[in-house]
């Protein structure tokens, strides 16, 4: 999987930065840093209550930046541009997500892959709470994006995500209210990036989510998958266009 402009560092020498994203008024997730992998080595809090931070396991560098605003996306921007690490990996501190799982994606991305993200619907991945309505939306969204960049996803918008630094600046972030996980992925797909899916188990929240957004969520995501399709989204979509063009 490796490209051959890929520089291979010594096993163990990239960096690894955690950004996570705190509620408005959330307190920094102690549980989240006593259960990091020893491989993160940066974690970057977003957003919070800034005077109660939990103490960081030895040798993690703590940051924190905030307040934000919800209405720019579900996670800020700003944290990822700010993290240093060789790999960046994105989460969120509702309890629904591990920080143990990131050595699976971390392991992905050292055997060559550009992007990896997790999913809940695939062997070893489950949920614990996704309702009806979301689930059919999450479904069309998914036969569409099939059809427009070719490539087998199996969960579009799960927030649970890692990748190489490098590909910061061609994942083009854009503060534009489209759910940063979905938007990530997107511009992944758009650019052509080797993306790889792992097993994720979405565990029941610590707080229930402040305001369910399935429709608002889903109509930017359609937008932004329509906006960033490939030139040749078409002949995918209609074989028999393709028989034409040749």
């Amino acid at each position: 999987m490796r490209r051959a402009t890929d520089r291979i560092p010594p096993p163990g020498s990239r960096t690894v930065s955690l950004v996570v994203a705190l509620r408005p008024g959330d307190r920094a997730p102690d549980w989240l840093l006593a259960q990091l992998p020893p491989a993160v080595r940066e974690v970057v809090l977003v957003g919070g209550d800034a005077k109660a931070t939990g103490p960081a396991p030895e040798g993690v560098a703590v940051r924190r930046l905030g307040p934000w605003d919800r209405a720019a996306g579900d996670v800020p921007h700003s944290g990822l541009l700010a993290a240093t690490g060789d790999h960046l990996v994105l989460m969120g501190a509702d309890g629904s997500m591990s920080p143990r799982e990131i050595p699976h994606y971390l392991h992905y991305l050292e055997s060559g892959f550009d992007f990896v993200k997790g999913s809940r619907f695939i062997a070893g991945g489950d949920f614990s709470d996704y309702p009806l309505l979301r689930r059919l939306g999450h479904r069309s969204l998914l036969r569409l994006a099939r059809q427009l960049y070719g490539q087998h996803l199996t969960d579009l918008w799960y927030g649970f995500c890692a990748f190489r630094r490098e590909f910061l600046g061609l994942l083009d972030l854009r503060p534009d209210g489209v759910e940063l996980g979905a938007e990530l992925v997107t511009h992944a797909l758009h650019y052509g990036l080797r993306v790889a899916e792992v097993p994720s188990l979405e565990l029941p929240r610590h707080h229930a989510p402040t305001h369910p957004r399935t429709v608002r969520d889903g109509s930017r995501i359609l937008r932004a998958l329509i906006r960033e399709r490939p030139h040749n989204a078409l002949l995918r979509i209609r074989p028999s266009l393709r028989i034409r063009a040749g």
